[in-house]
């Protein structure tokens, strides 16, 4: 039974992600004021009748997130019925995260944080959201990890390096959230040939608006981000030299970190189109579950 509820909670992990890129999908093609300021109604329909696009799309952005409160609570009770604390706490905070998703989507189209909006109200909720979506994810790895791990450290290693790693993960993501919605309210036009840093001068002077300034500042965090996640992983690694699966696992954070960098960077080249926008956001997902993984790996055999 736990390795069959590892299995639905890995394809739950998998279920989320792509909730995720729809969110961004939804920012990105200006549909977040489709069903207007009505929650959890679209424009005060249960079911919206002849929809135009954007309704179509915000509002079945809403039922597939809907749909994730549906398992969550069909993940708790699973947990509960099989007796395991551990389990049922990272159940019950999945389902949390999943309530708290649901409350800042509803403060951002009450409040008309969305379309449009360039508000500093709407980039501080923005980074707020992906931090509880982070959280989310975590919550529902761990789920799925502790039903059935996939590999357990052959030894204790001191993880405090690792913890502020991810501290910086998180940091970083909530800039590159921040940075994506001025992507995408002040787009740009491709920068291939060398004038990059003319660019970035131009977004730093004093009359553009904040968040065109503020974007300059992601790719310094994520590179630094990169750099130290690297030298912590590649650590960590080093002290396993007779543990294969553990090295096995170490690989994929060091793997994903370098191609990461590689589309930011071509992200950044390309004037951030919404389809790199979302594959920029799915590599950033996979990496953040990639390095929980790791801390937990390293957790288990403190238990």
């Amino acid at each position: 039974m736990r390795h069959t509820f590892s299995r639905l909670a890995w394809w739950f992990v998998a279920y989320l992600i792509a909730v995720i890129l729809f969110g961004a999908w939804v920012r990105i093609a200006g549909a977040g004021a489709g069903c207007g300021n009505h929650w959890p109604l679209c424009d005060g329909e249960v079911l919206p009748t002849a929809p135009q696009t954007k309704k179509l799309i915000e509002f079945t952005h809403r039922v597939t997130s809907g749909l994730c409160g549906v398992f969550g609570l069909a993940f708790v009770y699973a947990a509960w019925r099989m007796r395991d604390r551990v389990l049922l706490r990272a159940a019950l905070a999945t389902l949390l995260f999943v309530l708290l998703e649901g409350f800042i989507g509803a403060v951002l189209v009450k409040k008309e944080l969305v379309a449009n909006d360039a508000s500093m109200s709407r980039a501080v909720v923005i980074g707020l959201h992906l931090v509880n979506t982070m959280l989310l994810v975590a919550a529902a790895t761990l789920m799925a990890w502790r039903a059935a791990p996939f590999v357990v450290a052959s030894k204790i290693v001191s993880r405090g390096l690792l913890a502020a790693a991810i501290g910086v993960l998180v940091v970083t993501n909530m800039a590159g959230a921040v940075t994506a919605l001025g992507d995408t309210l002040f787009p740009i036009q491709p920068m291939l040939d060398g004038a990059l840093f003319g660019r970035v001068r131009d977004d730093l002077t004093s009359g553009e608006h904040f968040l065109v300034r503020l974007r300059v500042i992601h790719p310094f965090v994520a590179f630094f981000a990169a750099a130290f996640l690297s030298g912590v992983i590649a650590s960590i690694k080093r002290q396993f030299p007779g543990d294969p699966a553990m090295r096995t696992l170490l690989r994929w954070p060091l793997l994903l970190v370098g191609l990461q960098v590689i589309i930011g960077f071509s992200n950044i080249a390309l004037a951030a189109p919404g389809w790199m926008q979302i594959v920029h956001l799915l590599m950033a997902q996979v990496l953040w579950v990639s390095v929980y993984c790791a801390w937990l790996a390293t957790e288990e055999i403190g238990n």
